[in-house]
């Protein structure tokens, strides 16, 4: 029901290319996994996130918990017949969700927050996460850790790992479903230590898959780097490995050249919304006045929707012209970027030749592109 198959390694990085199977299909790794945060991804539907090459997307466990709830889901035949997806689904745990609230309280069984939606007081623990997610029916769910802010001290992150861990157990307890494969997360801050103890606690627990989390929360690519190179050694190199948060292309390619096999972010649907186009030659700003009689398509090598049908100068009108639909073509067309760009690193891993790949696809990319 669930299987990772590791099918190829780089020659000269600790790039790997792999399998995934579940219980809703196959996931072709290393993989990048758009963001549908409250179960949809913002001003796209669910066909045209499979037609831009979606394998799987993530939803969030505790934006569903507060609005429509897991019952509701659960009722309407699970997630995935909710929101109409046959794919693979990831829930997180809602833990960095909650440990961003203000307001909080931190407890050894759990977190104490307001809901945002009544301001009813709520807690939520490692058997609440379960049970939502349970509830919720994803193919892969998260266990429910601390969220390490940054930067945090050595002394806070060690009380907070421990923490983690304790949870990590209490997740596997209370976990109910076998056609869920439960991820571990190992946290740590950007403390070389704590991260390889978190490692080694959690590979004791033998989950069937492992998380990188607490990085992209302000340490910046250098020690995002450093946390993944001294963190990925220390996971099981038969099962996948997921870096949660991370989407900027350049952070992308970095991880993956040490070792990581699945990723997220809402970096793409997010900067459509504001016309920040992904482009192989860099980012391109579409409101920019110099694109207003430009009849170019976004990228002249994308074969997306967006860019087989329709010209820089229609987005920049889009956007102009507040239209929905500048949301939804910049959206179906990043998201084809991202996976396109997963799609190449698959078949650079493939033929040995990720470093060159990597250096050649940066070297444009960073070269010239708009903010």
């Amino acid at each position: 029901m669930f299987n990772f198959s590791l099918l190829a390694t780089d020659r000269t990085t600790a790039a790997r290319r792999g399998r995934l199977t579940t219980p809703h299909g196959t996931i072709e790794t290393p993989i990048f996994m758009p963001v549908g945060t409250a179960g949809a991804l913002k001003a796209l539907t669910t066909a045209q996130v499979a037609e831009a090459g979606a394998q799987i997307i993530l939803a969030n466990t505790y934006h569903l918990h507060l609005q429509p709830g897991e019952g509701l889901v659960q009722k309407a035949g699970g997630l995935h017949r909710f929101m109409g997806w046959d794919k693979p689904i990831l829930t997180d745990s809602g833990g960095f969700q909650v440990f961003s609230l203000p307001h909080k309280k931190i407890t050894d069984d759990g977190v104490f927050f307001k809901n945002e939606v009544t301001g009813k007081e709520v807690f939520l623990g490692p058997k609440e996460a379960m049970g939502i997610e349970n509830s919720l029916g994803a193919d892969i769910i998260m266990a429910f850790d601390e969220c390490i802010p940054y930067p945090a001290t050595h002394d806070y992150a060690m009380k907070s790992i421990r923490k983690t861990i304790r949870w990590a157990e209490q997740c596997r307890q209370h976990h109910q479903r076998a056609d869920q494969a439960l991820f571990g997360i190992v946290q740590g801050s950007v403390y070389e230590d704590l991260r390889r103890d978190c490692a080694r606690e959690l590979t004791r627990l033998d989950f069937p898959g492992y998380a990188i989390g607490g990085v992209s929360v302000g340490e910046g690519l250098e020690l995002l780097k450093k946390v993944v190179e001294f963190t990925a050694p220390h996971l099981p190199e038969h099962k996948p490995r997921y870096l949660m948060g991370v989407g900027m292309p350049e952070d992308i390619l970095e991880s993956v050249e040490r070792g990581m096999d699945m990723f997220d972010c809402v970096i793409p649907t997010r900067y459509a919304r504001s016309a920040s186009l992904f482009t192989r030659k860099g980012r391109l700003r579409l409101t920019n006045r110099r694109y207003r009689r430009d009849l170019y398509p976004v990228d002249t090598r994308c074969s997306c929707y967006c860019c087989r049908n329709f010209t820089r100068a229609y987005l920049h009108h889009l956007f102009r012209a507040n239209e929905v639909l500048s949301a939804t073509l910049s959206a179906i067309h990043n998201v084809h970027f991202y996976l396109e760009m997963m799609a190449d690193v698959r078949a650079a891993i493939e033929a040995g030749d990720f470093a060159r790949f990597k250096r050649e696809f940066l070297a444009e990319y960073l070269a010239d592109g708009e903010t």
